[in-house]
């Protein structure tokens, strides 16, 4: 009996330290978070009170060098509802199927979540998001939003770019440019109950946002304007595939225009537009651009009309690369303008043989009038006088081996031979611009150094960047690499090219009082013989101080292809339209 006693005593014991050690352990936890952890538990308990909505900030407009706004905002409205607040569910419902003409069973599903709050429907116009506020329906919020408004429709789009239901930039500079178009949300602040249920008599709290800043490009609306209407008239005409131009400052890399046609309507992104051209199969039963639509993925064939032909692909430029042949030749002290050539039509580069345009040939001819006549036997011979090594060094010199640094995302990269694959064959159709590929912007880039005394500048949109109110926070600058090649041969290189448009292949590039330069080029695509071209012209002005220069891509142009006879003519009604505009100097 006594060894029971002294058991049970210490048993009592025990559960009463066990007590005292679990008081402790509690005390030193409340301690722990009343001391340690106060301010965090304080945060969550407002979050608790407090029901958070958000205020989304007015995106930073988008404006053309002259302040023209080519991306807006819209006031809408985003329609929720909250559900402890409701009183009068079937009220709800009943108007905001009348307002909204969204089904009652959908409605009904939203109003009776169990959900602290839920959307009904956003961008909905300001003028019906008023009238919903206007019922006066508890448990229903309207918060007026932002909704991105292009007022020119599909110009530029694919340079633009849009936003998507978030705001957010998808493509163009909307998206290059979204840490500073963006801006900061702001906050509406509801105070609640345990339940949910906003407080009778207690003011909302807002954090007020704070609207992104304007993005100021380089683009000029007028200029634009011309471009896309030259490049639509061409591409209705031609049947083809699409149209590029671009137009830019050869001096400092600033784009006034890029077009690539047929263009998307911004407003409505997710639209896809009808194919140009139908392609029918030989026995023309089936229309294969139909059959192409129906097998590819609807996001596939709105990423191809989001591409941007200028920037995002790639093609063998043909006749105008002769640019690049005479320029590293000029340089190399290879040729000069006097230097005696010969065409008989054709030149036999080890097993291959390589036809001039000219079935006939040109017979003898100097550098000056081969490069008029864009003579490919010619051109040849003189690619391979200046040999891989001193080519590849000039077409690193001038831009061709790496991107151009546009600010825009998605550029392409060269698709060119590794310099120890290059032998006599690859070099010399390298010389009249075929066996490799390049974008439009980049033979453009390279043309600009060529004319502008040596200077490889950067093309860009961005020139700026504003406040909301219209003060400048940041001017935007680029690399400019100074003597790539001599300026006198830049000087030459210019003679040669207003040669050509003068007397040329490029005549009907010429405009009635200026002195225009420029190169024309017709490059069959791959494979060869399947009848499929890509005509394109490089045109610049005045020829004694370049100002403005331009290029036109036409794919897959119906009946007559050559660059010369299709291209030029786009440009010379550009040039036509756009020379007076920027007070380009008339020829004396």
């Amino acid at each position: 009996m006594e060894t029971f006693k002294v058991y049970n005593k210490k048993a009592h014991m025990i559960i009463f330290a066990g007590y005292i050690l679990g008081l402790l352990v509690i005390c030193i936890r409340l301690a722990y978070l009343m001391i340690f952890r106060a301010d965090y538990y304080g945060e969550e308990a407002i979050k608790v009170q407090e029901r958070e909505r958000t205020i989304k900030a007015a995106r930073g407009l988008i404006v053309d060098r002259n302040g023209t706004v080519l991306g807006d905002n819209k006031t809408v409205c985003t329609v929720s509802v909250v559900h402890n607040q409701i009183k009068e569910p079937e009220k709800v419902i009943e108007m905001l199927h009348k307002e909204l003409g969204i089904s009652e069973d959908e409605l009904t599903d939203k109003v009776l979540k169990l959900s602290l709050r839920e959307k009904i429907k956003s961008n909905v116009d300001k003028e019906v998001g008023d009238r919903i506020r206007s019922y006066d329906l508890d448990g229903v919020k309207v918060d007026e939003d932002y909704k991105r408004y292009y007022p020119y429709g599909s110009l530029a789009s694919k340079v633009i770019g849009f936003t998507g239901a978030d705001n957010q930039g998808i493509i163009g500079l909307e998206v290059e440019y979204e840490k500073y178009l963006s801006g900061d949300a702001g906050k509406i602040l509801t105070v609640t109950d345990a339940r949910g249920i906003e407080l009778e008599g207690v003011a909302e709290s807002r954090i007020e946002p704070v609207n992104g800043d304007t993005l100021v490009t380089t683009i000029d609306v007028n200029i634009q304007k011309y471009a896309t209407q030259a490049a639509e008239k061409v591409l209705e005409t031609k049947q083809a595939n699409y149209v590029s131009i671009i137009v830019m400052n050869p001096n400092n890399g600033e784009i006034y225009a890029m077009v690539n046609v047929p263009e998307f309507d911004l407003n409505d992104p997710y639209t896809l537009i009808a194919p140009n051209k139908k392609e029918k199969t030989e026995d023309k039963k089936e229309d294969k651009v139909a059959e192409d639509q129906e097998t590819a993925s609807q996001q596939d064939l709105l990423n191809k009309m989001w591409r941007n032909n200028c920037i995002n692909d790639t093609y063998e430029p043909g006749s105008t690369f002769k640019i690049v042949t005479a320029t590293a030749a000029l340089e190399e002290g290879l040729v000069s303008l006097e230097t005696p050539f010969h065409c008989p039509g054709y030149c036999i580069v080890d097993d291959r043989r390589i036809r001039c345009h000219k079935v006939n040939g040109h017979g003898s001819e100097d550098f000056l009038h081969a490069t008029m006549n864009s003579c490919n036997p010619v051109f040849v011979s003189v690619g391979l006088s200046v040999g891989k090594e001193n080519y590849y060094k000039y077409m690193d010199r001038l831009g061709i081996l790496e991107k151009t640094g546009v600010d825009v995302p998605g550029e392409a990269g060269t698709i060119v031979h590794k310099i120890e694959d290059v032998g006599n064959v690859e070099l010399a159709t390298m010389s009249f611009g075929q066996s490799f590929q390049i974008t439009p912007l980049q033979l453009l880039r390279t043309a600009s150094a060529i004319i502008n005394g040596g200077n490889l500048v950067t093309p860009h949109f961005a020139s700026a960047i504003q406040d909301y109110e219209g003060n400048i926070k940041e001017t935007l600058t680029y690399e400019t690499e100074v003597g790539v090649i001599s300026k006198e041969t830049s000087d030459t290189m210019r003679y040669i090219m207003g040669m050509v448009v003068s007397e040329g292949g490029g005549t009907k590039g010429a405009v009635e009082g200026y002195s225009i330069g420029g190169k024309t080029a017709t490059s069959e695509k791959l494979p060869r013989g399947n009848g499929k071209y890509i005509s394109s012209f490089i045109g610049f002005a005045p020829v004694e101080d370049s100002q403005v220069i331009a290029i036109c891509i036409i794919d897959e142009p119906v009946g007559i292809y050559y660059g010369g006879t299709i291209a030029a003519p786009v440009i010379q009604e550009l040039y036509d339209n756009i020379l007076p505009y920027l007070n380009i100097k008339t020829i004396e």
